[in-house]
C-alpha cells in the first residue's frame, strides 16, 4: 500500500495543479469554456500531473516550471475523456459521477470543448518558462503520444474491436493500451528528464510498466469495483463481450500480471536512488486504488 507521505504528496501536487488551471484557463463566459473547466476541474486522481512534477523535482526542475507542463497533459487527458465520453464513441453518461459534458450540454458542445482542451495543451506548452530546445521536444514529443501513433491510435484500436468478429489477444490487448493508456502515462514521466535535458530511458521504462499496470487494474475495477466510487458505469466491457486483460488471464492472472509490471517498474528506477520513492510508491498506487 502507498504511505501515507504519498498520499499527501499526491494530495499536494493535485492541488497546486488545479489552482494553476483554475487561474489559467479561459473566463467561463460562454459554454466551451464553461465546458472546458467542468471537465478539466471536476475532480481525477492527477496521476498524469503527479508524473510530470515528480520526474521535473527527480531532475531539479522547479514546479514554477513543470506547472504549466502538467496543466498541459492534465487538458490533453481531459480532453480525450470528454471525447471517448461521447455516444459514437464509449457512450457514458456519467464520469467522475457527474454528468458527462454531452449530457450537460450537448454533443456539438463536446466535441468543441475537447477540441479547445486540446489546443489549451499545447499553448500551456508553449507558455512554460523553459529552455526552448526543451519546449520544442515536449510539443513534438505531446503530439506523438497523443495522436494517431499514440492516444488516437489507441482508441481507434479499441473502437474496431468493439465490432470484430475475433476478440483481440493478449499481445493485441497490450500494444492497444500501450497507446491508448500508456503513451499519455510515458510522456507525463519522461517530462521532467526533457526539461532538464536528461536521458528519459530508465522514466520511459518505468511508465511503460506502470501504464500497462494501471490498465489492467482498469480491467480489474471493471469486474469488481464499486459504480459509486468509480464515478462511472462498470461491467460494459463484459457486457459487450469485449477482450481485457481479466477475461484472458482471469481476475487474479491479472492482479500477479500488475503486481509483476509494478516490481518492473520499480526495479528501472533504479539508477535514481532514494529520490524516486514517490514514483515507486506511484506504481504501488496504480494496482491498490478503488477508481
Amino acid at each position: 500500500m502507498p504511505t501515507p507521505a504519498f498520499n499527501t504528496a499526491l494530495g499536494l501536487a493535485a492541488k497546486r495543479v488545479e489552482g494553476f488551471l483554475d487561474a489559467t484557463l479561459p473566463t467561463p463566459d460562454n459554454a466551451i469554456a464553461e465546458g472546458m473547466r467542468y471537465a478539466v476541474l471536476n475532480g481525477g486522481k492527477r496521476l498524469r500531473a503527479f508524473l510530470v512534477m515528480e520526474s521535473a523535482a527527480l531532475h531539479g526542475i522547479s514546479a514554477e516550471i513543470a506547472d504549466p507542463v502538467a496543466a498541459a497533459i492534465e487538458c490533453l487527458h481531459a480532453y480525450s475523456l470528454v471525447h471517448d465520453d461521447l455516444p459514437c464513441m464509449d457512450d457514458d453518461d456519467l464520469r467522475r459521477g457527474k454528468p458527462t459534458v454531452h449530457v450537460k450540454w450537448d454533443e456539438a458542445t463536446a466535441v468543441l470543448v475537447g477540441d479547445a482542451l486540446q489546443t489549451q495543451a499545447f499553448q500551456y506548452l508553449t507558455e512554460a518558462p523553459a529552455d526552448a530546445t526543451a519546449v520544442v521536444q515536449l510539443v513534438s514529443s505531446l503530439t506523438s503520444a497523443s495522436g494517431v501513433n499514440g492516444m488516437v491510435g489507441g482508441q481507434a484500436m479499441d473502437i474496431a474491436a468493439e465490432t470484430a468478429d475475433v476478440p483481440l489477444t493478449l499481445a493485441e490487448i497490450t500494444a492497444l493500451q500501450a497507446l491508448k493508456t500508456g503513451a499519455l502515462i510515458r510522456w507525463s514521466a519522461e517530462a521532467g528528464a526533457i526539461l532538464a535535458g536528461a536521458d528519459p530511458t530508465p522514466l520511459r521504462t518505468y511508465a511503460e510498466a506502470l501504464g500497462l499496470a494501471f490498465q489492467i487494474q482498469d480491467d480489474v475495477l471493471d469486474v469488481e469495483g464499486d459504480a459509486e466510487a468509480a464515478g462511472k458505469r462498470l461491467r460494459k466491457d463484459e457486457e459487450a463481450g469485449k477482450a481485457t486483460f481479466v477475461s484472458l488471464l482471469g481476475l487474479e492472472g491479472a492482479k500477479i500480471r500488475a503486481a509483476d509490471l509494478v516490481a518492473q517498474a520499480s526495479t528501472a528506477l533504479a539508477p535514481y536512488g532514494d529520490a524516486a520513492e514517490n514514483l515507486r510508491q506511484t506504481a504501488r498506487y496504480t494496482i491498490t486504488r478503488a477508481n
